[in-house]
């Protein structure tokens, strides 16, 4: 059967939807399976004829071009509404930028999970390009509509000093003067001449989770980007609180802690908690004392208001600063109160090698978005920090 001809009278196929053409598909193709199973069977029975043979040849060959005429249109009328759908769906076509970053974002989440390929367009939006696969992605949250469990928070975030640097080495003081003895602390320039004036940052790799079911992978772009983002916070945010007031850091990890050995930050000691605060404060230089936080636990502060209330509520409702003369940061993780200006406490991050992956839990079944970041925190100088202790009692 001519080709052309079929074209011609098989033309409201076009007209068709593409489910109507792939059961239409389906039916001359079983069609077709069946004729040539019996056209084999007929070649090598010797009592079949060879007009029947013919014949049916005939219509094997008419089944086969009326299955690609069809397949031909159907596979055209499916390519046109696909680019027609991602016309209308493209990132480039949406015009508000936060609209516009939040699918992108939820496009890099959705193809993580499924192992696809992105698009240079997802990249483009996320400020980024193919090379560094979309790391600037790592630490915004978009929006609230997914109710979850508290998310962690690390409150160094306020107070510390926070940049994404690949390979960063920066001074330990920011000026200097032509005059060799212009430091005046003395424990600073003995810190100094003994680990030199300039910090080098380390790569220290972690890994950070978040768990996705599928109902949340097939919701709205805002809901699964929001659900892994602030995941992802409370992860990245549960580890930089847990390297810096570590009591035992793990090996390579000891650097990072306030309360290491290897920082050795210089432990002031009074009669009760109140009197070490305030003596760790005057003992610090004036030049960190005026800049000076005071990172504690929330309980430790309780029991100072208790002990110094002695009665009296309107201590109660002083603000903190008030009561011990500085700024007061509630962690939990503080078990022994640290005081000291935190610009001089850095955290960095190598984006350049930041990895994103999917895993799948298989007690819970639920997959895993799995993001691979390398940080580091250096305590820049540890005569800017005193720790606060109570005079141990024989």
């Amino acid at each position: 059967m001519n080709k052309k001809y079929l074209k011609m009278n098989l033309q409201t196929f076009s007209d068709k939807t593409l489910y109507e053409m792939k059961q239409n598909m389906a039916t001359i193709g079983q069609q077709l399976q069946k004729v040539e199973s019996e056209l084999a069977q007929k070649a090598v029975d010797p009592s079949a004829s060879m007009e029947d043979i013919q014949k049916m040849q005939k219509s094997k060959e008419d089944l086969k071009a009326r299955f690609d005429v069809i397949k031909e249109q159907h596979d055209q009328l499916e390519a046109e509404q696909k680019a027609k759908f991602a016309a209308k769906d493209s990132i480039k076509n949406i015009n508000n930028p936060a609209e516009q970053k939040t699918k992108a974002k939820a496009s890099l989440i959705r193809a993580t999970m499924r192992s696809e390929p992105l698009s240079e367009d997802v990249y483009q939006v996320l400020g980024d390009d193919t090379t560094t696969k979309g790391d600037k992605f790592l630490p915004k949250t978009v929006s609230n509509d997914i109710i979850a469990e508290p998310y962690t928070k690390n409150q160094l975030r306020d107070i510390s000093t926070f940049t994404q640097i690949t390979n960063l080495e920066i001074p330990k003081i920011n000026f200097t003067l032509d005059d060799d003895d212009f430091i005046a602390d003395k424990e600073t320039a003995k810190e100094l001449e003994a680990t030199g004036d300039v910090v080098a940052f380390t790569r220290n790799k972690f890994k950070v989770f978040s768990g996705i079911s599928e109902t949340v992978l097939l919701g709205t772009d805002a809901n699964v980007v929001n659900h892994v983002e602030r995941s992802l916070q409370s992860g990245v945010a549960a580890k930089e609180k847990k390297v810096a007031f570590a009591t035992s850091p793990k090996s390579g990890e000891e650097h990072m802690s306030f309360y290491s050995t290897q920082n050795g930050i210089k432990k002031v000691n009074g009669a009760n908690l109140y009197k070490a605060i305030k003596s760790a404060i005057a003992d610090l230089h004036e030049d960190y004392r005026e800049n000076a936080t005071i990172v504690m636990r929330y309980q430790d502060y309780s029991d100072i208001i208790e002990t110094l209330a002695n009665g009296n509520a309107t201590l109660y409702s002083a603000q903190p600063e008030q009561i011990l003369g500085k700024p007061v940061v509630f962690v939990d993780a503080a078990t022994d109160p640290i005081v000291g200006d935190y610009s001089y406490s850095h955290y960095n991050y190598d984006i350049a090698t930041t990895q994103f992956e999917r895993d799948k839990d298989v007690k819970t079944g639920i997959e895993q978005f799995v993001v691979t970041a390398w940080f580091d925190h250096r305590i820049k100088l540890a005569s800017a920090f005193r720790i606060a202790k109570v005079t141990e009692t024989p």
